[in-house]
């Protein structure tokens, strides 16, 4: 009797370390961001599922920029877009409006709803537009047709702002439609952890972890540096 009580012990205390050992390597994984020292300029991604948001912890926890969701295809606003940029600016946060790129919707109407939706600012971050793939949307239209349609888009949403935007592009977007290689724009791009190289330009920005947890929002944030 006495040796089955130990060896349930002994049972009772692997199943608590590896327990622990997994919430101390989730927590290793969801706090992780790359070193200030190799980039010393951090910042998050935004929208309405965060909730209401601490500006003034953020701010005071590191986060130097927000990039906030603004617009999605033709006809999707953000609805904490206004409150967020509001915030952000009244807490000393820099902040850029951010627009997930619909291949399903033409890009003239989803440049009116950005320029409808996003004021001009000479103190804001230039744009960024978001190119993925989405359950949204299954078509992958031709590539020409794909940059024609970029291009306009680009082309009224910054005569809108007065500055180029940046191409925030996924791995299986690009490797698609190759954004790069015949857009020239400053690129942003995604790897958890690992340094993102499939762009055929440098990046200048990079989503090191897309599931960062920090003080300031409960759920989850983007979590972005920038190359200087």
């Amino acid at each position: 009797m006495a040796s089955g009580n130990i060896r349930l012990w002994r049972y009772a205390a692997i199943v608590l370390a590896l327990l622990l050992g997994a919430f101390l390597l989730w927590r290793a994984i969801t706090g992780w961001a790359p070193s200030r020292d190799d980039y010393p300029v951090q910042g998050i991604v935004v929208d309405a599922s965060h909730g209401k948001l601490d500006w003034a912890m953020l701010a005071a926890t590191g986060v130097d920029f927000a990039y906030v969701a603004a617009t999605e295809g033709s006809k999707d606003r953000d609805p904490s877009f206004a409150a967020n940029i509001a915030s952000a600016r009244e807490a000393g946060v820099r902040y850029g409006p951010l627009h997930r790129y619909d291949l399903c919707r033409l890009a003239s109407d989803q440049a009116t709803l950005f320029i409808t939706t996003v004021p001009r600012s000479d103190t804001s971050l230039p744009a960024a537009v978001d190119f993925g793939f989405s359950e949204k949307c299954t078509s992958k239209p031709d590539r020409a047709l794909v940059l024609s349609e970029v291009a306009t888009f680009l082309s009224q949403i910054e005569a809108h702002l007065g500055r180029p935007a940046i191409l925030k592009v996924s791995q299986d977007f690009e490797e698609h439609y190759r954004l790069s290689t015949s857009i020239d724009r400053t690129v942003w791009l995604e790897k958890t952890w690992l340094l993102p190289e499939y762009a055929a330009r440098p990046w200048v920005m990079w989503t090191a972890n897309p599931q960062r947890r920090i003080d300031g929002v409960d759920e989850p944030v983007q979590w972005v540096v920038v190359r200087e």
